[in-house]
């Protein structure tokens, strides 16, 4: 239904992961980020949705027609099938599928799986290999396991949020669902761990791992605290609690984002101890770059306030492409802070194929060429095409549950009950 420009994938080099089948229970975008990861490199990745409504993110920031493009990206390169996993031959049916399914991505609450009979345990009996990713809040185990819990809430607590924002305001959020990206980020790398394993078991002629040990566990507020750098041992080793400290990088001078004369911004980084000194001699402070005191990031920081009202005396004077060229020819890292408009346009972007026109039904019924984040990373030496955005709901279903060993009246039962998706 929704297929990438005609030879966009023609060049692309075998799929690594052609072969896997993975069927995902999961909604929003924790899960579906790591399907989606799965799906842009060859898993036939089988996304599982509720009849008639189907994923919520279906409907987030949904500005025309019946599926946003938030969905459409999330979700891209899968199928889409309806069953109601409330009932009993919904429930079967996925236990049917399960038996030819490598990897099992889920972000219910815990104990959800459980409750419908499928717990790791039951679906191990119908496939002693089978690799199985849970994706919650907290994790599958400890004091707030059952609690529910979004992105947001792990942001807060993986120490994330407290980071955010300007030091004199309450702590703001990145524009993105980042601690759900994250955990999607962290879920796919275990599904390969353990496929890994498997393989591994396999060549070795040794027996499949107990479902625990095939088992991958992601709490959403752990992946946040996983990229926290040094925030805890820091407190630990020197007794520093890290604040909030805006467009800054806490301890390392001068980093920040700086407006020019035509209203756009930069981003500079001239904190490495010799680009410092090329930096202020672009912007006329030599008296700084020589300044025996500001040889390390360290003693910068002492007097940020002081550097970034230099640097910006300086970048207001000009035009953001003045600044950045002259930077460039200083070898200081700089660039303009993006909006979609000029990501869709930028040479370096364009040239690596990060973004992808894909014909897609927006509102009506005629497609139209819209623009989509390309797929990282790059794998073999060249880029590879996106397959198919996220599909309407039920796409798949006929397709998927016609080929289990499935009566014709059951068959029936089940693409009823997905209640008109296309099928």
């Amino acid at each position: 239904m929704l297929t990438d420009p005609e030879g966009a994938a023609a060049s692309a080099p075998p799929a690594p992961l052609a072969g896997i089948r993975v069927l995902e229970l999961g909604n929003f975008i924790a899960a579906p980020t790591a399907g989606r990861l799965l799906a842009d490199f060859g898993a036939e990745v089988i996304k599982v949705e509720r009849p008639r409504v189907g994923d919520e993110l279906r409907t987030w920031r949904l500005y025309a027609g019946k599926t946003s493009m938030l969905y459409r990206t999330i979700n891209r390169n899968k199928k889409s099938i309806c069953l109601d996993l409330k009932s009993q031959a919904g429930r079967s049916a996925v236990r049917e599928l399960i038996r030819d399914t490598d990897v099992l991505l889920e972000n219910f609450r815990p104990g959800m799986l459980e409750a419908w009979g499928l717990s790791p345990e039951n679906l191990s009996a119908l496939n002693p290999e089978l690799v199985i990713v849970r994706i919650s809040a907290f994790g599958q185990t400890g004091p707030r396991a059952t609690e529910p819990g979004f992105g947001v809430v792990a942001e807060a607590m993986g120490g994330l949020r407290e980071l955010t924002g300007d030091p004199d305001r309450a702590p703001s959020r990145v524009g993105v669902s980042i601690g759900d990206s994250l955990a999607g980020l962290h879920a796919a790398f275990g599904a390969m761990l353990q496929l890994f394993d498997r393989e591994r078991r396999r060549a070795a002629g040794r027996a499949p791992g107990s479902a625990n040990e095939r088992s991958v566990d992601v709490a959403l507020s752990e992946s946040v605290l996983s990229v926290m750098e040094s925030l805890l041992p820091d407190y630990d080793a020197y007794g520093v609690v890290r604040e909030r400290t805006g467009g800054r990088m806490q301890g390392i001078a001068p980093t920040n984002a700086y407006r020019c004369g035509d209203g756009r911004s930069v981003v500079i980084a001239g904190n490495g101890d010799s680009i410092f000194q090329r930096f202020m001699r672009v912007i006329g402070r030599e008296d700084l770059a020589a300044d025996p005191r500001l040889t390390t990031n360290a003693a910068r920081w002492e007097i940020r306030d002081e550097l970034d009202a230099a640097i910006e005396a300086w970048t207001t004077q000009r035009t953001v492409d003045e600044v950045v060229a002259a930077l460039a020819a200083a070898d200081v890292p700089a660039t303009p802070i993006y909006t979609a408009e000029q990501i869709v346009a930028d040479p370096q972007f364009l040239a690596r194929d990060m973004v992808q026109a894909v014909p897609v039904v927006v509102e009506g019924d005629e497609p139209r060429e819209v623009r989509f984040p390309g797929v990282v990373p790059r794998v073999g030496g060249v880029p590879r095409g996106i397959r198919n955005l996220g599909p309407d709901l039920g796409e798949h279903t006929r397709e998927v549950l016609s080929a289990l060993p499935l009566s014709a009246a059951d068959l029936e039962e089940l693409l009823a009950a997905a209640d008109g998706g296309a099928r």
